[in-house]
């Protein structure tokens, strides 16, 4: 490293040295800040809530229709109870706007908004996915009703967290003045 001789004098430098220039930001002075556009974030929140709809009842229908596999509908009232489709399909949407609120709260307050949003959206289908086991059902009955959940959580995470995405404007702060 180089040398300072006396006091405020400038360094002096070896030859090993490299001094390097950081070229100035494109955007500017300041920090960087992250707004969102609530109103695409939302606009995506509602078409997501109506995929998620319409993958609860497609899910039905494969299993009802195709398999002859009751879903969400055991001899007994379980952990899950006795639902139609259009509880499930209700409930999935319900989810997605649920899920799109939580979204736009973590854009608004945490450091890492879409790794804690991808774990708590995780561990929610994990938990969609191991209640039907919780029920007195036939086996058939409760991988059906769990793979619906699987496939309404990964449509939930994997739309909202898009929505998200395209949502974020980037830009600059303006430096703060000094207080006078």
């Amino acid at each position: 490293m180089g040398e300072v001789g006396k006091a405020g004098a400038r360094p002096v430098r070896s030859w090993k040295e490299l001094v390097v220039t950081v070229p100035r930001d494109m955007y500017g002075e300041g920090r960087p800040s992250r707004s969102v556009d609530a109103g695409r974030l939302w606009t995506g929140g509602v078409a997501t809530a109506l995929v998620a709809a319409l993958v609860a009842v497609v899910g039905v229908l494969i299993a009802r229709g195709l398999f002859d596999v009751p879903v969400l509908a055991p001899t007994g009232e379980g952990a899950l109870g006795n639902a139609s489709t259009l509880r499930l399909a209700a409930f999935a949407a319900i989810a997605a706007l649920l899920a799109t609120g939580l979204m736009h709260l973590l854009l608004v307050s945490t450091p890492r908004p879409f790794r804690f949003f991808s774990w708590i959206v995780s561990l929610l289908t994990l938990l969609a996915v191991l209640a039907p086991f919780m029920a007195s059902a036939k086996l058939a009955t409760q991988v059906a009703t769990a793979t619906i959940g699987l496939v309404i959580g990964l449509a939930i995470g994997s739309l909202v967290s898009g929505a998200a995405r395209s949502a974020i404007r980037l830009g600059r702060q303006a430096p703060r003045l000094p207080e006078r």
